[in-house]
């Protein structure tokens, strides 16, 4: 369980917008940015690139709440830039430009603990919203059918940043702009009464 804990730091190759980086750190993020970090089995597969295409659609929404969005797989560097520059209509995901980190050697995704075991050993679907400071503050963890929902990862980075703004916490299905609580029996017991 890393909620609550220092984001394990790492190093690695990273396709960023279509041109390979050979030393990519969350570090560079410190005190700038929140970071949703997301793992994925494997490129060129099938779920995959409904959440890539998805998250780049997405990209706007990310960036208006200084969040960066940053994925990876247990595939090599040059994987991740051949499936970068193939056309989507031939399986690829062509214009995703936030990094792909590659873990050939199955290193980040052993410190995330999302490396399945079994199998080919690739990683699960894990996604972590990590803060301005390096600390996690959310994870989810899919086996590999299930795809994530994007506008659930919106919906946890505004409710992160709501709390660090209001000091206010976010109850079940909180959507920005809705009433939040007092950490308080009487915060909530005024929540509950109105609903």
């Amino acid at each position: 369980m890393l909620v609550g804990k220092k984001a394990p730091e790492f190093r690695a190759s990273a396709v960023v917008n279509g041109v390979i980086e050979s030393d990519f750190s969350l570090e560079q993020y410190l005190g700038k940015n929140y970071v949703l970090l997301f793992f994925y089995p494997k490129d060129f597969t099938f779920v995959c690139p409904t959440e890539l295409i998805g998250f780049q659609n997405a990209l706007p929404e990310f960036e208006k709440r200084d969040t960066v969005v940053v994925g990876c797989s247990t595939d090599s560097e040059f994987c991740h830039w051949a499936w970068a520059n193939t056309p989507r209509n031939q399986g690829g995901i062509q214009g995703v430009t936030y990094p792909l980190v590659a873990d050939i050697n199955k290193e980040v995704a052993s410190k995330f603990d999302v490396l399945a075991e079994d199998g080919d050993r690739v990683a699960y679907r894990g996604l972590f919203l990590i803060d301005r400071e390096g600390v996690v503050r959310h994870m989810l963890v899919n086996d590999m059918p299930l795809g994530r929902s994007i506008d659930e990862a919106i919906r946890m980075v505004d409710a992160l940043q709501h709390f660090e703004q209001f000091g206010e916490v976010c109850p079940m299905g909180w959507h920005k702009g809705e009433t939040a609580m007092q950490a308080t029996h009487e915060g909530v017991a005024g929540y509950l009464a109105d609903k």
